[in-house]
Parts: C-alpha cells; sequence; structure tokens
C-alpha cells in the first residue's frame, strides 16, 4: 500500500529569491528568540547554533489533533494507575528484566524502595504521547509510544507558534496563521513542576534537573529552568549530572535529598534514561539514593517503568486497559489509537509474532526498552535480527509493532551548516501532545493537557531524532478533512 499525500499549507514551490529571503530571515528569527542547540559535530558550550527545522508548518488533520488533545488527560491517568500497579509491573516485566540489563537495574531499584516503603507519596508525570497519521486507516491517530521520562521540547515548541506564524506572514500568507495551534507547552509543564515545589512544603527547598555530562539540547533544557524563575522567583534551579550527584548527594535525618547543602523538592530528571548515562555503579547509587529520598521524583521509578516498551505491549491487549479504566467510552477511546503490537516471548503468540516478522519485515518495527531514539530495527533488518535471536532469550527484550505508514507532503527542510542548495523534498510528520499529572496511590491532584510538538524528517529515513540531526522542528497547520 502507498503512502497518502497532503497538500502543503500554501502553493508550492516558491520563488527562489523569495525562499532565500524568507529562510535567512527564518534563521536568524530562531536563532534570535533560542530555537537553538549546541553542535553535535563541533561542540562549543559558548556557542549554539539553530536547530534543524521545516520552512512551513505542515499540515495536519484539524480532528485527529483534537482528538489527540482532548484523549491526554486520559493517557495521563492510564499511566498513573499503571505506575501504581504493583502486581502489574512485576508480571509484565519479569521476563524482560531478565535479559535487558537496563530495565533490569532500573527495576531493582523499584523493588528495593518498594520493599523500604516509599519515602515519598507523590509522583509528578511531564509525559508526551506520540502519534504518526496512518494512511491504512484514512490519516487517522496511531500512538507510536509514550515518554514518562525526559519528554524533550516542550521548551523550543512554545517558541515555534509565534515563529510560524512569522513565516507565514513574511509570505503574505498571515491571514492563515490561525490554522497554528497556540502551544504553551512550556509554561504548563513549568506549572507542574511548580506545583511539585509547592506539595514539598519547604520554602527553601530547590528543584534539581538531573542533566546529561554534555548537553546538546541545551536552550531547551534551559527555557524550563527560566520560566520556573519568571514564574516563581523564589524558587531556585539547580543542574548536576548523575555523577556530581553521586559524588556529592546524601540523604538527611528526614531521608530528604541533599545536594551541596541544598535541600531539594523536586528531581526533574532530563537523563538518566540511557545506558551510557550511568557510568557505573557511582550512577546507580546516585539513582537509588534519590529515589530513597523524600524529594518529589519526575518521574519516579515506577512511572519511568510504566513508560516501558513492554508494557505498551502489554496494554494493548485485551482485556488489559480494562484493568485500569473502568469506563467502557474511555476504554474504547484509547483502543482506538493503538497499533498491533506484539510479545516476543517464549508461548505460542510470541512464536506467532516471529513468524509475522519473518514473513514481511517490512511490516513491522522492532523495538527494544530504550528511550532517545536511533534504537529501533526496521526493513529487511528486521528479518535479519529475528533470525539472530530466536533461539535466545534476548528476544523477550524487544517488541514487535506494525509498521505506520503516514502520509507524506512537500516541504523546505533547513538545516544548520548546510551547503546544498534548497529544494523540495518529501517529509513525515511525528505528533507530540504534552500532559502533566500529579499524585499517588490513592489521589490524582493535578491531570491535563499542556501543549504539543511536532517533529518531521525525510520521508525514507527510519529514524527523527532532532538531536541528532535526523529531523527537524516544525508545528502542525490544521485543516478539516473537506479542505
Amino acid at each position: 500500500m502507498a503512502a497518502s499525500r497532503l497538500d502543503p499549507c500554501i502553493f508550492l514551490p516558491l520563488d527562489s529569491a523569495v525562499l532565500e529571503e524568507t529562510v535567512e530571515k527564518a534563521k536568524h528569527w530562531a536563532l534570535m528568540h533560542g530555537i537553538c542547540m549546541h553542535s553535535k559535530t563541533n561542540f562549543n558550550r559558548d556557542a549554539v547554533q539553530f536547530a534543524p527545522f521545516v520552512l512551513l508548518p505542515s499540515v495536519f488533520p484539524r480532528d485527529e489533533f483534537e482528538k489527540a488533545v482532548k484523549l491526554q488527560p486520559l493517557l495521563n491517568e492510564l499511566m498513573h494507575r499503571v505506575a501504581h500497579d504493583h502486581e502489574f509491573l512485576v508480571e509484565t516485566l519479569k521476563s524482560t528484566i531478565e535479559v535487558d540489563e537496563f530495565t533490569g537495574s532500573l527495576f531493582k531499584i523499584y523493588m528495593t524502595v518498594q520493599s523500604e516503603g516509599i519515602t515519598q507519596r507523590w509522583s509528578t508525570g511531564l509525559i508526551r504521547s506520540d502519534y504518526m497519521l496512518h494512511s491504512g486507516d484514512n490519516n487517522s491517530l496511531k500512538q507510536i509510544e509514550i515518554n514518562t521520562i525526559a519528554s524533550s521540547f516542550a521548551g523550543l515548541s512554545s517558541q515555534l507558534t509565534p515563529f510560524y506564524r512569522f513565516v507565514l506572514q513574511e509570505l503574505h500568507y498571515g491571514d492563515t496563521s490561525r490554522n497554528i495551534p497556540d502551544n504553551p507547552a512550556l509554561e504548563g509543564f513549568c506549572r507542574g513542576l511548580l506545583k511539585a515545589w509547592e506539595l514539598y512544603e519547604q520554602e527553601k527547598a530547590v528543584i534539581l534537573v538531573v542533566v546529561e555530562d554534555v548537553t546538546y539540547n541545551i536552550c531547551d533544557q534551559r527555557f524550563h529552568e527560566f520560566k520556573v524563575r519568571e514564574l516563581a522567583p523564589n524558587v531556585r534551579v539547580i543542574r548536576r549530572s548523575l555523577t556530581q550527584i553521586g559524588e556529592t548527594a546524601k540523604l538527611g535525618q528526614r531521608k530528604e535529598l541533599l545536594i551541596d547543602g541544598l535541600e531539594v523538592a523536586v528531581v526533574y530528571y532530563r537523563s538518566a534514561y540511557e545506558p551510557p548515562q550511568y557510568h557505573g555503579p557511582l550512577e546507580w547509587n546516585a539513582r537509588l539514593l534519590m529515589e530513597r529520598s523524600l524529594a518529589i521524583k519526575c518521574p519516579s521509578i515506577q512511572y519511568h517503568l510504566a513508560g516501558t516498551k513492554k508494557v505498551q505491549q502489554a496494554l494493548a491487549q485485551p482485556s488489559v486497559l480494562e484493568r485500569f479504566l473502568k469506563d467502557p467510552q474511555k476504554v474504547a477511546a484509547v483502543r482506538e489509537i493503538f497499533t498491533g503490537l506484539y510479545s516476543l516471548d517464549f508461548d505460542e503468540l510470541g512464536e506467532k509474532a516471529i513468524q509475522l516478522a519473518m514473513s514481511k519485515p517490512e511490516h513491522y518495527v522492532l523495538k527494544p526498552q530504550r528511550e532517545g531514539g536511533g534504537n529501533n530495527v526496521y526493513g529487511p533488518k528486521v528479518r535479519d535480527a529475528i533470525e539472530r535471536m530466536k533461539s535466545s532469550k534476548e528476544r523477550t527484550a524487544w517488541i514487535l509493532m506494525d509498521r505506520i505508514l503516514p502520509p507524506v507532503q512537500h516541504t523546505y527542510l533547513i538545516k544548520p551548516g548546510a551547503t546544498e542548495p534548497l529544494k523540495l523534498i518529501d517529509i513525515v510528520s511525528e505528533l507530540g501532545i504534552y500532559g502533566v499529572i500529579i499524585g499517588d496511590s490513592e489521589e490524582i491532584v493535578v491531570n491535563s493537557q499542556v501543549g504539543h510538538t511536532l517533529r518531521t524528517k525525510v520521508s525514507t529515513a527510519d529514524e527523527g531524532g532532532v538531536v541528532f540531526g535526523m529531523g527537524a522542528l516544525d508545528s502542525p497547520f490544521l485543516i478539516d478533512r473537506s479542505h
């Protein structure tokens, strides 16, 4: 089946002189408004470059966008219920933790704090649910994954609404800018962090941002810190890597988390989701120390585990959603966005999934228990990977997913340092919807949808990470189906 095609938001191609002038203005607007990153190829702490972007906002069906927005509080609630269901997490992850060392180490921390007793009742989730439109189902939304840790680009995406309204105005399409939805994602996330800080009830306590050893997506992270200070000037924000935390952090008499003499109210993870971020026992001990502490974690270890691919696959199985969502209408709404997800366990269903992948590998994606992009397996490599591990326990650390066939559209993709002449290319887009949830095992005190992001890649590319240079920032341009 061929992918469907969406017309771009304005008539293309642009006149070459108009294109050149608009691109230069757009680059400078991005640079002057912080739509930027550190370069991965020529890193310099004192310099940033504009993040890759598409010149025009990408067309997206209004009804599907509004469906995703409406659905987000329900998905927040689902993740919250899953995270607080000990029996479900243990049963779902039991095969994965035997063969996936990283997930196993996270699970060991979870079991440790469970056995010791949870010190902090509240958990905070800054969540992002990712979707693509599927050509095979009338361009309806299908969920790719849900992120419960380090959900990125709320900061940069909030800047993209005025950015694209400016670009359309420059091209004399300013009257169409109403089709670009408002995007308060940054403020929504920061108000979530501040609500968690308030629940901690210590006026002098700080918010700790756990960061990578080297941060490339610096503007997105710093926007959060600066917005927190803008909204609440009395709340201090500090940044530390896992290594720095391991070297300096300790617990006080109340199990309060202390770093360099400062008490930490909220731990906001923008790192700690990939194996290379843990260099050894020091970093793992730091993660355990934070989980044992009185600080409110964003996310707590159980939220982190609830966001694994294996849990996502389990939730798509018959009758599982009913365990967490009692309303049949809610169950139906969530199930509608699921695509085919298959376990590779050593049972009848797992063997059927192996045969599916071997017979038609181009129809599926292999996914490990990893965040951060660049980890999935596509196309003929699916068969090769299955062949290699079909008799090994390693396969139980992966899930198989139906490959989504998103619609394509024309655009111009702008990358820093590019020297080739600009030309129209076919791209596909991935919509992310942000949500905030705060609660404990008995009560939810905050549950809201707060904004969105759109990330775009060349239609022929399998992976599309913006930080890794394979994707670009974008914004939806909402159209009615009759357009």
